[in-house]
């Protein structure tokens, strides 16, 4: 059964850092599509960072430079560091698989606020 379960989510203040985790079950996650979202209050959901099967990354602009994904193979996680985070850095993260559909967590919250 496949399933990717988020956590790392938290309240921190402006300036400060998280790191989030996605542990992936029923698939092997390095050879598949992995990305980050976060969806605020009232808005869409918005692609935040994603990392290919080579190992290429992206992410959006708002992020670039603070934010970085990576994946640990052995451990069959996904990860995204978060540093100099930002009021308006504040949501839901969901990660997300890409396999024959793609596949998503439940989601992590995170506040930025003092």
């Amino acid at each position: 059964q496949v399933q990717v379960v988020e956590s790392g989510g938290g309240l921190v203040q402006p300036g400060g850092s998280l790191r989030l985790s996605c542990a992936a079950s029923g698939f092997i996650l390095s050879i598949n599509p992995m990305a980050w979202y976060r969806q605020a209050p009232g808005k869409q959901r918005e692609l935040v960072a994603s990392i290919g099967r080579g190992g290429n990354s992206n992410y959006a602009d708002s992020v670039k430079g603070r934010f970085t994904i990576s994946r640990d193979n052995a451990k069959n996680t996904v990860y995204l560091q978060m540093n100099s985070l930002k009021p308006e850095d504040t949501g839901v993260y969901y990660c997300m698989a890409t396999l024959w559909s793609n596949y998503w967590g439940q989601g992590t919250q995170v506040t930025v606020s003092s």
